[in-house]
């Protein structure tokens, strides 16, 4: 087994090398598998990556909204994304062991309901772990990050009214234009002459 630089899908001279040990390592740990879940693997990518060097440990960060109707709408949520990396975890773990190279990996996961819920202290707390150290930023960052939602659901909002009712003049006059221009442009509609 060996070190690996992150390649693109299709390219790189060690795809073939990587291939390998991903089989060896799911036949190692008994998990089952056919060609398909191997590209599978390979391709999947979470949503950002961090590297402590001076700890050796590499963080897949995930950023996920999700519905915030029921009371543990976050655990089940953040339990999803976790199960899908849990392989990739333990891969990179593994090979680490098998070349002594003593970095480590492990998940962090941002999740924010869609109408703004969030665990504040949990969010703070990975923030943190993360190196943001500064107690504003920490709480500028979440706040922002509330803000970004609540601003994204109320224009998904806007377009499924818009999609639901053939008058689109008030929806469209509601929206930013240049979010309107842009995807009438882009979705081949024309608005209708104004009366």
């Amino acid at each position: 087994m060996g070190v690996y630089e992150i390649i693109i899908p299709g390219a790189g001279k060690n795809k073939a090398k990587l291939r390998k040990d991903i089989e060896e390592y799911h036949i190692a740990h008994a998990i089952d598998f056919d060609d398909s879940d191997i590209d599978t693997f390979i391709a999947r990518k979470p949503d950002g990556l961090a590297f402590d060097k001076e700890k050796k440990l590499c963080i897949f960060l995930e950023y996920t909204r999700a519905m915030d109707t029921n009371q543990d709408w976050a655990e089940k949520k953040e339990q999803e994304k976790n199960d899908r990396y849990g392989s990739h975890l333990g891969f990179i773990n593994h090979l680490s062991h098998w070349e002594r190279s003593g970095w480590k990996a492990s998940q962090i996961n941002f999740t924010t309901g869609v109408r703004g819920s969030l665990h504040t202290n949990q969010f703070l707390t990975r923030l943190e772990s993360l190196g943001v150290k500064n107690t504003n930023t920490r709480e500028a960052i979440r706040k922002r990050t509330v803000q970004k939602t609540l601003s994204m659901s109320d224009m998904i909002l806007k377009f499924c009214f818009i999609a639901l009712n053939s008058r689109t003049d008030w929806p469209l006059q509601n929206l930013p234009t240049e979010i309107v221009n842009k995807n009438m442009e882009r979705f081949n509609l024309h608005q209708p002459p104004r009366l």
